[in-house]
């Protein structure tokens, strides 16, 4: 399978996140991209550059005032100070309700704060050369299904499934997933389901694609009543508008089982079958499995052959973009069984 891989991934790499009151190292690590490029490559995965800009894709994802703000950050913060080269920025305040999130502030940490949704998403000098390589992978492989590929991988980071459309979190800071359904949209087709198997709730691509019609939203993940994102994610939520009974929420308890698990892969697929749509997104979370730190769920690495073989069987060309997955050396062997039972049936 043709894989999109960018060696400016490692250009995002900060040094330390907050992690339940505690400074630790960074769980997003430029580690983690670097385990499933060794993994496909020892299994003769071809690896490719991205090759297309996804600048204009990005604008139809994304707000404008969002983007400007993600590529001037770095700039904008040593610009409160010089020293600001050694240190991370972390925003403090949040427009929370009844406060005006309309009007962009001056102040970097203030802006800081309108564009993220927690401070899980450390910026570095190279955060932005990262996420956008990763949306010029997206924009790419949705060019290689549209010439015939069947399948088609984004082993890109930072992740991007938590990102919504004017603000940052999670990790992620720009949707690769939602910019490659909207590519697939923009290169013809009439159709696109976002399939969503992240333990975590991919609250940014719904939120992109709560309205609509043309993008069915499904998701596989912990109960957020418990879990991260925990504001969004419930069974509820269906869309709005256009894009009522578009969105398919399917939240499991912590420690749920397999079977459950594979259970509500089952709804999944048969809702992304009744969307007749013409070609599949899949946010690859691996953070299913059994051994990642931030997760609860129990697949084995010989699951994720499992699920790569039911969603070939869709009949649906493919594209896989890399989420979550925080198991570091086990990360590449689940991301390339994903492929190898896709690639096998």
């Amino acid at each position: 399978m043709i894989t999109f891989f960018s060696e400016q991934h490692a250009l995002h790499s900060p040094e330390y996140e907050f992690y339940r009151g505690e400074r630790v190292p960074c769980f997003e690590s430029p580690q983690r991209a670097s385990f499933v490029q060794q993994a496909l490559l020892q299994l003769g995965h071809e690896l490719r550059s991205p090759n297309l800009d996804s600048t204009s894709t990005l604008a139809q994802v994304h707000s404008p005032r969002y983007l400007a703000f993600l590529q001037a950050a770095w700039q904008q913060w040593l610009a409160v100070d010089p020293e600001n080269a050694t240190r991370q920025p972390f925003p403090s305040v949040w427009p929370v309700r009844s406060l005006r999130s309309d009007v962009e502030p001056h102040n970097f940490t203030a802006k800081l704060g309108l564009y993220s949704m927690d401070n899980g998403s450390p910026i570095v000098a190279g955060t932005w050369a990262a996420a956008k390589a990763g949306a010029d992978a997206a924009v790419s492989a949705a060019t290689m299904l549209r010439l015939g590929e069947k399948g088609v991988f984004c082993a890109t980071r930072p992740p991007g499934h938590h990102a919504g459309a004017d603000f940052m979190g999670g990790y992620c800071f720009i949707n690769n997933a939602a910019v490659a359904a909207q590519a697939l949209l923009n290169k013809g087709c009439a159709r696109v389901a976002v399939l969503d198997v992240d333990y975590h709730h991919g609250n940014g691509t719904q939120s992109i694609f709560y309205d609509r019609a043309d993008v069915l939203f499904v998701s596989i993940h912990g109960d957020p009543s418990t879990e991260y994102p925990f504001y969004l994610g419930h069974v509820d939520e269906v869309g709005e508008g256009s894009g009522h009974g578009y969105n398919l929420n399917l939240p499991l308890p912590a420690r749920s089982s397999l079977a459950k698990w594979f259970a509500a892969l089952e709804t999944a697929c048969t809702r992304v079958q009744r969307h007749n749509a013409d070609a599949l997104v899949v946010s690859l979370g691996l953070d299913t499995f059994a051994g990642d730190p931030i997760s609860t769920f129990a697949l084995q690495s010989s699951d994720f052959v499992t699920l790569g073989a039911r969603l070939k069987k869709l009949g649906l060309s493919t594209i896989f973009v890399l989420e979550g997955g925080y198991s570091a050396a086990e990360l590449g062997v689940n991301a390339a069984n994903v492929l190898a039972g896709f690639e096998a049936v």
